[in-house]
Formats: structure tokens, sequence, C-alpha cells
């Protein structure tokens, strides 16, 4: 008893269909058309072409004026595509997008010093196209040795940053050996895996099919790459062989063979197949071979061909090449006859997914048929439908594995909230939703949290879960090790008068004191820090008993005085600008932070009556830094120091003399005790300020233990007060 098997994956591949369809409807419109080598390597459909007056070109030159150009699937050079751009003609574009990606890798390759490696039959227009397209000289190689050969013979390449792409038909395994060599060589090379899917799944097919068989038929043209590797991925396995057309298969002995399987090269049309299949099922019968399966007549094995590809049911689970994207929709190829679409609001549960973004052209996606519509061709498919169906075994799992999920907080409903994870709903009771009975689910809502799987039912597919029970475990883990002085990488998770909580673990939080947020003062937090944002903190002190942590943020390395001390000692002379004006004096910039004080007696070399009669806000001017005080923090600065001694007038007089004398003693007197009199005023003031500062923080903190010590007593009253029970989930 004989078996016939015939592999899924068989006959035109997405890019050859496209190019065939392409042409003859051209020709059908009555145009002139010639293309640019032969269409595909199968010499029935080019001789069908032929007949309909299609012509076949070696160059773009030999196009006759005014006629239509089509560049077949292979793709061509970049000095072709010009060429043809230049001529009038028109010209139709059949590249595959898989050899139009490979085309865009190789001409992104920068120009200096870089090299591209390309795996695939040097002789083939495929990689002859691709060569057209590298800015640099490319190097091409089919298997291993010929590689190796490659690599000593031209060691400058260890020295270049390297790109290797393949021929979109090579041979799976050959590239992946290929690949090893390559890393082993070049560990900056950028590898890109440009083998068609197709291609790999065709031969994966072929390869598990020859192992089941005791004989292969491989039905394609000779002159088909895609062709010999199948023929070559099924000789290792069993008997193999290559027919292009039916006629061949009476130099098969087929018959006592209890197994075989049939597939067939990207270039052979189902036409082809059929007469293949056909003409194997006429002659087992002639010779009274019994079959597990009998291969139908001519007649109808197109019609068991099309049931077999179109055999689809609702909720069916099928993977989609993604072909094109607009706003409405996803066109995707799902290996049957009917168009396949995901409309957009069946990609993602999530509202920011962006298809246009995350996906490209030759991508493949998992996705669920919702309906098919035979009257237009077409399948709609919903790729957020398996999403969820992934996502709520992964939910099913991690309640018996107690594995912790991430989800997004959706919406409220009675007795709790709703969380989205990856499509599944899981629904998180009140008392389980939150760290604190008296914080308010409206503000989950929009947050990704972390939660585990207490109750699942698989009947009715609810499923319970507990973020809390996350939070307690992760609070107990973290109190168990933290220790002052540690540093975390928190998110600030709220922002007060006096501060900014900042979580450093799950569910822990911590104050950073407004006095420790900037080395300047702020009268706000919201200058520093925004909710949301990740920040490095340190721990200042702890508080196990009540579980209070006090966080620090500004580091010492930026602490102005520091650097002012490094960088600006007694004596020196910066440029500086004019930031304030008192009776007393000017205060002046010194480094960012930091200002100080210019007295009224070191503004100029003479007597100043006011500040502003000499300097405004703004001036730009020399000065010398004369004494620095780091305990009281407090910089005086000197103008009067830079400049030259004025010269006196000689007096006619000399009465004048001891009547300015007097003057002079009074001023070398009086000067230094007012200008310490007025230094005192800014200093007592500052001193005030820091009294107030300093006492902040304990008022704060005795208000917030006031609050947490009332809390429990709060929220036991309210639990034992008797409340209507609710229901779990609605």
């Amino acid at each position: 008893m004989q078996r016939i098997k015939t592999a899924e994956t068989a006959g035109f591949c997405f890019g050859v269909d496209r190019a065939v369809k392409l042409t003859y409807s051209i020709v059908e419109s009555g145009k002139k058309v010639c293309t640019l080598g032969p269409l595909i390597h199968n010499p029935q459909v080019i001789a069908d072409l032929e007949k309909r007056g299609v012509t076949i070109i070696s160059s773009p030159d030999e196009a006759p004026e005014g006629s239509t150009v089509i560049v077949r699937a292979h793709g061509v050079s970049r000095e072709v595509e010009e060429k043809l751009a230049s001529m009038n003609v028109e010209v139709c574009d059949a590249t595959c997008p898989f050899v139009e990606k490979i085309h865009k890798i190789v001409a992104e390759t920068p120009d200096d010093n870089y090299a591209v490696l390309i795996a695939g039959d040097r002789n083939h227009p495929e990689v002859v196209g691709i060569k057209g397209h590298c800015k640099e000289k490319a190097f091409v190689f089919s298997n291993a040795e010929e590689l190796e050969n490659l690599l000593r013979s031209n060691p400058e390449l260890a020295e270049k940053p390297v790109t290797v792409v393949s021929q979109t038909t090579f041979s799976e395994k050959e590239w992946l050996f290929n690949k090893k060599i390559i890393k082993k060589y070049y560990t900056n090379a950028k590898i890109f895996d440009t083998i068609c899917f197709a291609t790999q799944k065709r031969q994966q097919e072929a390869y598990e099919l020859s192992k089941q068989s005791d004989v292969m038929i491989i039905i394609g043209g000779r002159e088909s790459s895609n062709t010999a590797k199948l023929r070559a991925v099924c000789s290792e396995n069993c008997e193999t062989h290559l027919v292009e057309r039916a006629e061949e298969l009476k130099n098969i002995n087929l018959f006592h063979k209890p197994r075989i399987g049939v597939t067939a090269g990207a270039s052979t049309p189902a036409e082809t197949i059929k007469e293949v299949l056909s003409a194997m099922s006429e002659n087992l019968k002639a010779n009274n071979e019994p079959m597990v399966e009998e291969v139908p007549s001519n007649d109808d094995f197109t019609t068991m061909l099309e049931a077999s590809l179109d055999a689809m049911s609702n909720d069916q689970h099928v993977i989609g090449t993604v072909m094109s994207i607009n706003n409405a929709e996803i066109q995707v190829d799902i290996g049957r006859k009917q168009a396949g679409f995901v409309p957009m609001e069946e990609y993602s549960s999530d509202p920011n997914a962006d298809a246009k973004k995350e996906l490209k052209v030759g991508d493949e996606i998992d996705l669920i048929i919702m309906k098919t519509n035979d009257a237009e061709g077409t399948v709609m498919c919903s790729k957020k439908r398996f999403d969820a169906q992934k996502s709520w075994l992964k939910v099913v799992e991690a309640a018996e594995s107690e594995e912790v999920l991430e989800g997004t907080v959706t919406e409220i409903i009675r007795g709790g909230v709703l969380v989205n994870t990856d499509g599944a709903r899981v629904f998180v009771p009140a008392s389980l939703a939150t760290s604190r009975r008296t914080q308010p689910l409206e503000e989950l809502i929009g947050q990704k949290v972390k939660f585990v799987v207490i109750e699942v039912n698989q009947g009715r597919k609810r499923a319970v879960g507990s973020i809390r029970k996350v939070r307690d475990s992760a609070r107990d883990a973290f109190w168990a090790q933290v220790a002052e002085g540690q540093v975390y990488q928190g998110t600030v998770k709220s922002l007060t008068p006096f501060g900014a909580f900042v979580e450093i673990a799950e569910g822990v939080e911590g104050l950073v004191h407004i006095s420790e947020l900037s080395w300047k003062r702020i009268k706000n937090p919201a200058e520093v820090l925004e909710v949301g944002q990740q920040v490095e903190v340190f721990v200042k002190a702890l508080d196990p008993d009540k579980k209070k942590i006090s966080l620090g943020y500004k580091k010492d390395e930026d602490n102005p005085w520091k650097i002012l001390e490094n960088t600006c000692p007694v004596g020196t002379v910066i440029d500086s600008k004019i930031v304030g004006l008192t009776t007393f004096g000017a205060f002046a910039t010194v480094i960012p932070n930091i200002d100080g004080l210019i007295h009224i007696s070191q503004i100029a070399n003479h007597r100043v009556e006011n500040p502003a009669d000499e300097l405004s806000i703004g001036d730009e001017v020399k000065v010398k830094v004369t004494e620095i005080d780091f305990e009281k923090k407090r910089v005086s600065l000197s103008i009067r120091a830079l400049l030259e001694p004025e010269k006196k007038e000689d007096e006619e007089a000399p009465a004048a003399e001891y009547v300015e004398t007097p003057v002079v003693i009074a001023d070398e007197v009086v000067a230094p005790a007012e200008e310490a009199a007025e230094e005192a005023i800014p200093a007592a003031e500052e001193a005030v300020e820091e009294a107030v500062e300093e006492a902040a923080p304990a008022v704060e903190e005795a208000v917030e233990e006031a609050a947490e010590e009332a809390a429990p007593a709060a929220e036991e009253a309210v639990e034992e007060a008797p409340a209507e029970e609710t229901p779990a989930e609605e």
C-alpha cells in the first residue's frame, strides 16, 4: 500500500507569484512587454509568456522604445535601475520585498573602511543585483570552504567592520555553519539573516517529509536555485528526483515505494504540480498499486487543492506575513488564496501600540482567524485575540508556579480593579490592590503593577490576583538587607511641599527632604524632580520599627563650597557679574550658586557714598577673592585690590592737609566698623532662616508620625464596622 504526501509549502512563493500575476495583467492590458532576464526559473511559464508576446532582454539597451520593462523578482543593480530611469520606457519593478530589504542593508553600509560579504551563488541574478547596490567591493562565497579561502586570501578584511547578508534562497543549514565561521574571525561583524522565511519553511518541511519517505519528487526548473536547494536537502534522507514536467515521471520507478513525498520549488506554478500529481496517480492506478489515499484525477485536483488551502475555521491559529500597513489595517499573507488583513483595532490591546513603528514588510505575526468572506476573497484576522489566548495560558501557569506577572491597571469595577497582562484580564480585589487601605483605587489607573495569581476559574476564564502580596514580600526582603549608605535607583512617586517620596523597592518608599534635594535653596521640590522620574538616592537614616526611611539625593561632589575650595582659593582673580546692590556694597557671582560681597570700601580706590553710583546689576567686573569663611558660608571680594592707588594732587595751602587728615583717619577707622556692622545684618537674617529650616523636618515628621499612628486605629474601626458583602468581581 502506497502513500503520497505533498508538502504544505509547495509552489509559488509570494515574490514569484506577485511578479507572474503582475506580468500577466500587463500583457492582458495590451502593452508591449519585455522582461529583464527570464521572469522566473520555470520553462513552462516562460514559454507561455513568449506565446503571449513577452520578450526577454538581457540589458536595458535592448528594450524597445515605449515598451514596458518588467524587473523580475530577483532585482537588479543600482546602475541598471538608473539606466532604465533615463530611458523612454515604462518600468514595472517586481523585485521581491525580501530582496529589496537586502539592497537597502548593503546600500546603507558606510563608504569608509567597510566590507560586505554575500552568501550565495555569485552568478545568480539576485546576487549580481545585491552586489550592484554595495558601495564598496563585495565578496561572494557559496559554502564554508569558499568562505575560509576568502578570509585567508584577504587578511585586510580582519581590520574592517564587516556586513554579512545571504541570498534569499541560500541553504539554511549552510548559512548557520558559515555564521559560526564569520563570528570566529570577526567579533565586530554585522550579520543579517536575509534568507526568505518562506524558503526556510519550505526547506524545513521538505527535510522532515524526506525523513518519512522512501522517495522524494521535487517539481521545478533545473535552473532554479530554490529547487536545487530542496533537492540537496531531501537527498540527505532518501532517494530524490527532480522533474520539470509530468512526462519525466516515466523514467522514475515509483513502484513498490510505500511512502512517496512531493514538494515543489518557489518558481513552480500550481498547474505543473497538478499535472505531476495526476500523472503519478494514473501511473500507479495502471499498475494496480494500492494507495492509502487516491490522488484525484486531473479534473478535480484543483478542487482538492483549493479545498485543502481554504480549510479554515474561525478561531484557527495562522501565521501571517506583513505585506503592507496603512492607517486602517495590516495586509498579511496567510498562505491561502484569500487576502488576509488585520484591522488596526484588532492589532493590540495596548492603546499605545503603533503597528507602523513595530512592524515592517516581511515580519511574521501570530493571528487568529475571525471571519472569512468567500465572496470578497478576504480573511479578517486578529493579533489581539491571539495575544489574549496566549496570555491566558500564561496566567494559568503562573497560578501554579506562583510566578510574578506584570500588567497595567485598566479600570475600576465593583470590589476592585482589572489588570491587563498582554491581553488577559485579571481581577484584583480592593483589599489586595493597594499597600495602604486608605489609598484610593483611582491612583492605580494606568499604572504598571506586579502581581501574583491566587485563583483561577478555567471554565469561566476568570482569574484573581494580588498586588499587595508582591509588595509585602518585596518589603520584607528589603528590610532584611537594607543599611545606611546603600545606593538605590528609585522612582519619584509623589511630591509634597516638604520633599519627595521615592520608591526604591517594590512597595517601599522613602522621603527625600526638600533640604536634601539641592545645594541651592529651593521653594518647591518640583524645581528639581518630577513624578515618575528615575533618580539615584542613598539611605541617610532608617527606622525599622516604624518602617521609615530618610533618603539623600544631592551629592557631596556637587557641593558648591567644595567646588569653591578646589577652584577658587583666597587670592584668585575671577570675572564676575553684579547680581545685587545694597547700601553697604554689592553682591557678585563667584561660581554657580555662590555669591560674594564686594563691600562699599572695596568697590573703588576712592570714597564711595553709594554702590549704585559705581555699579549696576548685570555689570561684568574683575574681582579678587580676599576671604572665605566656609563655616559661615561667606565670601569677600574686592575690586579695589586690583586697582592702582590714585595719585593725590599737590595742595598749595599746607592747612588743607590738616583739614583733610582727620577725614582720612576717620575713613580708616570707621570703614571697618561699618563693614562689620553691615556684614552682621545678612548673617543674622541667614541664622534665622537656617533655624526655621532646621526645625521644619522635625515638625513635619511629628505630623507624619501622628497621622500614621492614628491610621491603624481608623482602619480597624472601619473594618470592624458591619458592611454588606459584595461579590469579588463583576
